[in-house]
């Protein structure tokens, strides 16, 4: 395995999915999502896809206090357009977790089982928190994400800047990835169950 020994211990979220379990894709259905997972939709490691990830988890305890959650059994509504910022990438996270698609989703069988147009995006920005909501007694959610706690390394800065500009030696490039990698690793074991980083709010 090539990722970093801490993306094991980040959480895991654990769900059940009715489709995979008739289609025999997964035993009784369940399917456990781990970080890595999350890593190898997006294909890096950053605070954007580990800080989606653990919203993604809260959002589904929260629905599902007594566990798993039920994949495609959740709706997700971004609070931004899809081509803003970080959105898109979040929004991605998110399907995996959710089953949780645009148009291009999966259209169901006989009405069952659909996952196309569950997620949505604002049209113009509505603000920091994304909703979710669980579609058979319509509970929703509002997660949002403080990383603010978790300061960069104030050297950061300027070896992205020697990297992005092809001037950056070995040891600037080896540093900025381990700062990277670490902030992501305090994020997911340190802060990860934190109420002041993810931020949930039952709205109904």
């Amino acid at each position: 395995m090539n990722f970093p020994e801490f993306f094991e211990q980040a959480p895991i979220v654990h769900t059940v999915d009715p489709f995979a379990a008739m289609l025999g894709a997964a035993r009784e259905g369940k399917i456990d999502y781990h970080y890595a997972d999350a890593v190898r939709l997006a294909g890096h490691s950053c605070p954007t896809v580990a800080g989606a990830f653990l919203m993604g988890r809260a959002a589904l305890d929260a629905l599902y206090p007594e566990g798993p959650a039920e994949r495609g059994n959740i709706a997700v509504h971004m609070p931004a357009p899809e081509d803003e910022g970080v959105t898109g990438v979040m929004a991605q996270v998110l399907t995996l977790l959710t089953g949780a698609a645009t148009k291009n989703g999966f259209q169901g069988m006989r009405g069952r089982y659909k996952r196309q147009g569950l997620l949505s995006f604002a049209a113009q920005r509505e603000g920091e928190a994304i909703i979710f909501t669980r579609l058979d007694n319509n509970i929703r959610v509002a997660v949002t994400l403080d990383i603010s706690r978790i300061p960069a390394d104030p050297a950061q800065g300027e070896r992205l800047m020697a990297i992005l500009h092809d001037s950056a030696d070995a040891s600037q490039q080896k540093d900025f990835a381990e700062a990277w990698q670490e902030r992501v690793r305090r994020l997911l074991v340190e802060f990860a169950d934190d109420p002041q980083v993810i931020r949930v709010v039952v709205l109904n």
